[in-house]
């Protein structure tokens, strides 16, 4: 991930209803919610809310599919692994299991001392 494509995606969830729209998200899983879902569970009136879902979607970490009249909302798992990797990617020159951070699986590319 590019410095510029990490910087916005920071920047979206750097507002604490997107924050919470976005960790909402990811506790639904793939499956996503539903807008109106959404907006219940977070107390947000329907034009807020789609202010908010816009930024995310802009950033690259939602995905919006039409399901009949409803619009589901989505985390795109690619790029969360794709932010959380450039946060850790450094970590303890390259070794962030040195840190106490453990990778998820698919997260990143295996490392060598990994397999050992």
């Amino acid at each position: 991930m590019e410095t510029t494509s990490a910087a916005t995606a920071f920047a979206a969830l750097s507002h604490e209803s997107r924050l919470a729209i976005f960790r909402g998200l990811v506790a639904a899983g793939p499956e996503g919610m539903a807008a109106g879902e959404i907006a219940a569970a977070q107390g947000l009136a329907a034009s807020t809310l789609s202010h908010h879902l816009a930024a995310l979607e802009h950033a690259g970490l939602v995905t919006a599919t039409r399901r009949q009249r409803h619009i589901f909302y989505a985390i795109r798992i690619d790029r969360v692994r794709d932010l959380i990797s450039f946060l850790i990617d450094d970590c303890c020159q390259g070794a962030p299991e040195l840190c106490g951070i453990v990778r998820a699986p698919g997260c990143a590319p295996a490392t060598e001392t990994e397999h050992a």
